[in-house]
């Protein structure tokens, strides 16, 4: 792995503008959507193979109206409207149904975005980030009093960083071997594909495409392998063989990672460096591999919806397609979508639910998502969420005790897992709802 130029001695930085500059692809700065550079025949053969057309209709694949294609109006209108309730139903149905995923819709050939995952006007609720505006970096090459300031900071005012220099604790070809891995399970032809699709998770594993697909109001363009590697390990025979070996290996890695960077926290909030792994934040994993698809009108739905991540710490790598949006909310209480662009080298890690109430407000988990922005290659992104691992109705969680005090009172109730992740669980993935469930 390349080592990244470390930045200046300073709590935190930002990305200069030749550091986006130096990024896969340009930006499209009026709607946010990232358009790859051309690509040479070999390389469209080996990412695109997506206009294959299998010899059975997709269910939800309906013959494009030309009309409509040459008519704005007409295609605004047809986005506009929401099917009946029972009509959506049946979609769904069909569309799991199918086990294929999104990425069955692409190889049908569809020329539109199919209603069951239409967004009405998803990008318009709050404005892009102003030119310049990045997520900060945090150096683990630093000093630790100097990376564990950074960490902080980035927590404390973002909820989110990229994480550099971690070639210690990760070998040179991670995680593009694991990105590479998941892109090729995703790109198998249907019927491997679809010999592994399922919601269960037996053994600790699934492929399925949208975990809240029967609880949303419009699915999102994505499929997903998910792995629980803790506190139950996995029965690993059931993840798809060719990429087996690099989704056990880079568990492994993360696992690494997000103890070094619970560390950098941990000393953050005036505790030992331990005091996070020792409240068995390190046990609980769930790694979610997501694949998302080229979209033939990426305008008219989400790769991911806003959304908050659940749990203590999320260590995410992706690839150079890049879609992945922050929201911040600056000094003057002004709000904007910042773009994560992929930084080679470079990891994404981000606060959760959980560490906002461990820390008891001092780190903030904040929302974020995932825009459809290419048309020509598909995006693979990897996270790894890290959740307390000990579980119980007699062990309870909630602002950690050496941050609460007469002058800084808790500011949520205590509670086990089990109540909060079946919180979590009841609601779809957009709703704001979860951190209100405890708070005093």
């Amino acid at each position: 792995m390349m080592r990244v130029s470390p930045p200046r001695p300073i709590t935190c930085r930002h990305l200069t503008v030749a550091e986006h500059r130096r990024s896969v692809g340009r930006l499209d700065t009026r709607r946010g959507f990232y358009q790859p550079r051309g690509k040479d025949k070999k390389s469209r053969q080996l990412h695109g193979a997506h206009t294959a057309h299998p010899s059975r209709p997709h269910p939800l694949h309906t013959s494009p109206n030309p009309t409509d294609a040459r008519n704005p109006t007409a295609m605004a209108s047809a986005a506009a409207s929401a099917a009946p309730e029972s009509d959506r139903a049946a979609l769904v149905k069909a569309f799991d149904e199918s086990r294929t995923g999104v990425r069955g819709l692409v190889e049908s050939g569809v020329s539109t975005v199919p209603d069951l995952f239409v967004h009405p006007d998803p990008y318009a609720s709050v404005p892009l980030a102003p030119p310049g505006v990045s997520i900060p970096v945090v150096d683990l090459s630093l000093p630790a009093p100097v990376a564990a300031a950074a960490a902080a900071a980035a927590a404390r005012d973002w909820g989110f960083f990229h994480l550099v220099n971690y070639e210690a604790l990760v070998p040179s070809d991670y995680p593009a071997r694991a990105l590479a891995a998941v892109r090729a399970f995703n790109e198998l032809p249907a019927p491997e594909r679809s010999a592994h699709y399922g919601r269960a998770m037996g053994g600790g594993v699934s492929y399925s495409s949208n975990v809240d697909l029967y609880r949303s109001a419009a699915a999102s363009w994505r499929d997903t392998i998910q792995v629980g590697f803790g506190p139950t390990r996995p029965d690993t025979e059931r993840i798809p063989p060719v990429c087996r070996s690099e989704i056990v290996e880079w568990e492994a890695h993360t696992t690494a990672v997000a103890r070094a960077v619970m560390a950098l926290l941990s000393e953050g909030l005036g505790l030992s460096e331990a005091a996070l792994e020792e409240a068995s934040c390190l046990e609980g994993k769930v790694m979610v591999c997501h694949y998302y698809p080229v979209c033939p009108e990426p305008e008219r739905t989400m790769g991911l919806v806003p959304h908050t991540d659940p749990g203590v710490l999320t260590v995410l790598a992706q690839d150079g397609v890049g879609g992945l949006q922050v929201k911040h909310t600056n000094e003057d209480g002004e709000s904007y979508w910042v773009d994560a662009k992929p930084v080679p080298g470079a990891l994404v890690i981000n606060v959760g639910d959980l560490l906002q109430i461990m820390s008891n407000d001092k780190y903030m988990s904040v929302d974020h998502r995932v825009v459809m922005n290419s048309r020509e290659e598909a995006r693979v992104s990897i996270a790894v969420f890290f959740n307390p691992g000990k579980r119980g109705d007699s062990v309870f969680y909630g602002p950690l005790p050496d941050l609460v005090s007469e002058e800084n009172p808790p500011k949520y109730r205590s509670f086990t897992m089990s109540e909060f992740f079946g919180a979590f669980f009841k609601r779809d993935l957009a709703s704001k709802a979860l951190l209100d469930n405890f708070k005093l």
